[in-house]
């Protein structure tokens, strides 16, 4: 099935899969996420949030990919705004660009948990 822009490329998959291995290792989308060091620092106290960098833990190259996949579909969603999902283009507009980027990336990595516990395909609903 033929999608408008893929998330990730073909080399980003094989090297998560090889990294990976098992999904199942991770309890959740998050627990994953939180592996590859994409979720922000949490800081807060007394009811405030304060959300920081990311962690950078994890695999940085893994990392380093789904950032610079998201760049692109960031970039891509800039150049033809009428192709873009709702999701995209109201991360890019609100947050400042390499933060949207991280923030689609955190997502992309939760969705690709889903697919790989689940052994489905992709599904452009999902994003």
């Amino acid at each position: 099935m033929a999608h408008k822009w893929l998330i990730i490329g073909p080399i980003t998959a094989s090297a998560i899969v090889a990294t990976i291995g098992d999904a199942h290792q991770f309890r959740t989308g998050r627990d994953l996420a939180a592996w590859l060091g994409l979720p922000p620092l949490n800081k807060s106290s007394g009811g405030k949030e304060h959300l920081g960098k990311i962690t950078k833990q994890g695999d940085r190259y893994i990392r380093k990919l789904l950032v610079v996949s998201m760049t692109w579909r960031a970039v891509m969603a800039k150049r033809s705004r009428e192709k873009v999902d709702l999701w995209t283009a109201k991360i890019i507009a609100d947050k400042p660009f390499r933060l949207a980027t991280t923030a689609m990336a955190n997502k992309v990595a939760r969705i690709i948990w889903a697919m790989l516990t689940t052994k489905q395909e992709y599904r452009q609903q999902a994003f």
